[in-house]
């Protein structure tokens, strides 16, 4: 094993922290790092992010199953769409353009940062915390955390929901993100499922559709020939533990740094890194 890619590691425990941290899907950071700064093609660059995403967010879905805050009927339903979806979105990358590929995913990156201006600040999501919850005897779901805590609510529009999750879940597959930013807006703001509910199943539907579409990625890169395959593996023999360790710091993160602080940050982050690669795309 080489270790060309040995910085990838320290690199891949502070991404993957600030991404478990603010919900971002770690293939979101990793993706345009390994464009712009490893000159990689957008198609590995896509396809090696989806794989540290999936490594990183399963070590987040561990602690929300401790914590028993994943609904996993909403789950499932979402990944009857988004496993296909995350595939064809994979399979298409493939067939793409290296320059248009470079300029869905610069616009994906502003439509995540617009996401995060737009957020609901916490007083919002305490009242809306409030209206999610039901009754017990008026509710379509109740759900009992570790703590014991029991939390009710009604799933609505879920036709829209599972669009929603089909059209990010592809845009996954094709340029890494999409799916979790989708995923959040629709459960906490058009349904209103509580937010610590919300944010864990996002999490398990995420990381869940990633594996798939990171397989469908290596696939694809497999029949590049073992040169391919073998750089890859270099570069996630790094990064993937960082992702895996990054992710046990993420939560102790998020209780250290103020939401908005770090969601108007990673807004102005997103919005340099897509400027530059639509410039890149533009001058190709």
């Amino acid at each position: 094993m080489s270790t060309e890619f040995w910085y990838m590691l320290p690199i891949g425990i502070a991404l993957t922290a600030v991404g478990i941290a603010s919900g971002v899907g770690g293939a979101t950071f990793y993706a345009p790092l390994f464009i712009l700064g490893l000159g990689l093609p957008p198609q590995f660059a896509v396809g090696a992010g989806l794989v540290v995403e999936a490594f990183g967010f399963g070590s987040g879905v561990y602690a929300y199953v401790r914590r028993q805050l994943i609904d996993y009927r909403i789950g499932r339903a979402m990944l009857v769409v988004t496993l296909p979806a995350a595939l064809a979105g994979a399979l298409a990358a493939h067939y793409v353009e290296a320059v248009v590929l470079k300029a869905m995913l610069g616009m994906a990156l502003f439509a995540v940062a617009v996401s995060f201006l737009r957020a609901p600040d916490d007083p919002t999501v305490a009242r809306l915390d409030t209206l999610a919850r039901e009754s017990p005897e008026r509710a379509e779901t109740c759900l009992t955390t570790a703590r014991g805590e029991k939390i009710c609510y009604t799933v609505c529009n879920k036709t829209e929901g599972r669009l929603l999750s089909g059209i990010g879940a592809f845009f996954m597959g094709v340029a890494s993100s999409g799916l979790g930013e989708l995923n959040g807006y629709f459960l906490l703001r058009r349904c209103r499922v509580p937010s610590s509910v919300s944010v864990a199943t996002t999490v398990f539907v995420v990381s869940v559709t990633a594996l798939a579409a990171s397989a469908g990625h290596v696939v694809q890169i497999g029949q590049g020939g073992l040169p391919q395959l073998a750089t890859m593996g270099n570069l996630l023999a790094f990064t993937v533990p960082g992702a895996v360790l990054g992710a046990q710091l993420g939560p102790a993160l998020a209780e250290r740094v103020p939401d908005r602080g770090m969601e108007i940050g990673l807004s102005v982050l997103f919005i340099l890194v897509a400027t530059l690669l639509l410039s890149e795309a533009a001058l190709y």
